[in-house]
C-alpha cells in the first residue's frame, strides 16, 4: 500500500537500460497453527537491522510486511537484492518465531479487525473506510521502473493499462484465504478491489487531466492523500516511476525477477511507441474491468479479452496473448539481455501453472492447508535444505513434501 521505493530512482534512468526495483509483501504466521500472527513490528525492528533502514517496512495490518529493493539496472543486481531482502526477513521472522509466507491472501486465521499499524495516516484510513480495513492483509507485488518524466509517464500508463489483467493472470497467487478455495486464481484482487480507488487507471489525456483525477478523487474522500491512489498500474506521486501494482507475491525469487524483467521490458516498449508516435489503445474501463475479474478468476488456466490488440476484443486462450505480449516485447528483452530469463520463466509456468494452481496442487495432495503454508513459506537460508526456487519447484513436482 505505500509508495516507498528508494528515492534514487530516477538517478540512473535513461542511462542505458530502465531502472526497475521491487517491493514485495509478505503474510506472517505461526509456524505451529499456521495462522496468521500480529507480530509485524517485531519482525520489521529485527529485519532492518539485517538489512538495512528502510527495506523492510510495516504495512497496514499487523499480520504482514514489504521489502523494498533498492534501484537495479541489471537482472544480477535485481536478483542479488530480491534474495536477500527475502532471506534477512525470513531470518527475522523466525527469530520472532514464525514464518514469512509468499501468497496473495492469509491462508488460516484472519489477520484483522486492526490493530493496525500505529501511525496517523492508518488510524485515518481506518477511521474513514472502517471495516474495509478488516482482514486487510493483501500482499503484492509491486514493480517500479524508471520513468523520470511525467507527462511520459502518463502516457506509459496509457499503453500500459491493456496489458494489467494478462500480468495478473500470470501472476495470481492466492487460491485460498481463510481457511477456504476462493473459487479464484487471485482472491487478493478482489478483496483488493474493495477500495474505492483500487481500479484500472482511467484513460489520461495529459498531466493536467492526471492531476484533475487524483485532485477529485482526494476531494470526494475515496482517497485520504494522492498516494492511496491505487490503480493497477500508476506514476509515482513521489519518485521518478511508472509503478505496476497488478500483480500478487510470487512464490520464488526468480518469478519474481523474471516477472519484473518482463515489465521492464513492457516500459520500454511502451516509451518506443510513444515516441514514434504510436496512440496507445483507448480500452473502456468497463471492459478492462471486467477482463481483470476474468484474470482474477482464472489465471493462465482460462481465456483472456484481447484488449492490448487493434481490433474487436475476443477471448483467446491466455497463453495466446501471452504469445503476442512477448513478440511485442522481445527487442527490449534481448537488447537488455533478459530473453532467456522471461522465456525459461514462461515455460516453468507453462509447466507447473502459477501459484495459485501449485497452492492447490499440494491441497490436492495432502488435503491440508497446513501443508499449504508451509511449501510456500520462505525459507531462511543457510539452514533450509533447499533454496527458495528449488524447494518451491520441487513441492509442484510432487518430489518433496511440505514439512
Amino acid at each position: 500500500m505505500r509508495n516507498s521505493y528508494a528515492t534514487r530512482a530516477g538517478v540512473r534512468a535513461g542511462q542505458g537500460q530502465l531502472t526497475v526495483g521491487v517491493e514485495e509483501e509478505f503474510a506472517l504466521a505461526d509456524p505451529v497453527t499456521r495462522k496468521a500472527v500480529l507480530v509485524a513490528d517485531a519482525v520489521v525492528e529485527a529485519a532492518g537491522r539485517l538489512a538495512g533502514e528502510g527495506h523492510v517496512v510495516g504495512e497496514m495490518s499487523l499480520a504482514q510486511l514489504e521489502t523494498v529493493t533498492g534501484v537495479c539496472s541489471d537482472a544480477h543486481e535485481l536478483r542479488a537484492e530480491v534474495r536477500r531482502l527475502r532471506r534477512c526477513a525470513a531470518r527475522a521472522a523466525r527469530e520472532a518465531g514464525c514464518q514469512l509466507v509468499a501468497s496473495g491472501t492469509v491462508l488460516l486465521g484472519v489477520p484483522g479487525p486492526p490493530p493496525i499499524l500505529d501511525k496517523p495516516r492508518d488510524h485515518a484510513i481506518a477511521a474513514r473506510f472502517g471495516l474495509l480495513v478488516d482482514q486487510q492483509c493483501t500482499n503484492a507485488c509491486h514493480v517500479h521502473v524508471g520513468v523520470p518524466d511525467l507527462e511520459e509517464a502518463v502516457q506509459v500508463v496509457n499503453h500500459l493499462r491493456p496489458w494489467m489483467p494478462l500480468l495478473l493472470a500470470m501472476t495470481a497467487n492466492s487460491p485460498f484465504c481463510s481457511g477456504r478455495d476462493t473459487g479464484h486464481a487471485s482472491w487478493r484482487t478482489m478483496l483488493w478491489d474493495r477500495w474505492p480507488t483500487a481500479t484500472p487507471p482511467p484513460y489520461l489525456r495529459s498531466v493536467d487531466h492526471y492531476e484533475e483525477v487524483v485532485a477529485a478523487l482526494v476531494d470526494s474522500g475515496a482517497a485520504v492523500d494522492p498516494a492511496m491512489l491505487y490503480w493497477s498500474v500508476r506514476p509515482s506521486r513521489h519518485v521518478p516511476t511508472v509503478e505496476i501494482r497488478v500483480a500478487d507475491v510470487q512464490l520464488s525469487i526468480e518469478d519474481t525477477v523474471a516477472y519484473a524483467l518482463l515489465v521492464r521490458a513492457l516500459v520500454a516498449a511502451a516509451l518506443t511507441d510513444l515516441r514514434e508516435g504510436r496512440p496507445a489503445l483507448p480500452v473502456e474501463d468497463t471492459v478492462l474491468r471486467a477482463a481483470t475479474w476474468r484474470a482474477a478468476h482464472d489465471g493462465m488456466s482460462g481465456q483472456a479479452l484481447t484488449l492490448p490488440l487493434p481490433g474487436p476484443h475476443r477471448s483467446v486462450p491466455a497463453w495466446q496473448l501471452t504469445e503476442a505480449l512477448m513478440g511485442h516485447i522481445q527487442e527490449h528483452l534481448r537488447k537488455a539481455g533478459d530473453f532467456d530469463t522471461v522465456r525459461r520463466w514462461l515455460t516453468r509456468l507453462r509447466r507447473h501453472g502459477t501459484g495459485a494452481a501449485q497452492q492447490r496442487a499440494v491441497y490436492e495432495r495432502t488435503q491440508r492447508l497446513a501443508d499449504v503454508v508451509d511449501a510456500i513459506a520462505l525459507p531462511e537460508p543457510p539452514h533450509a535444505d533447499a533454496t527458495p526456487d528449488r524447494k518451491h519447484e520441487a513441492i509442484c513436482e510432487g518430489t518433496v513434501q511440505p514439512t
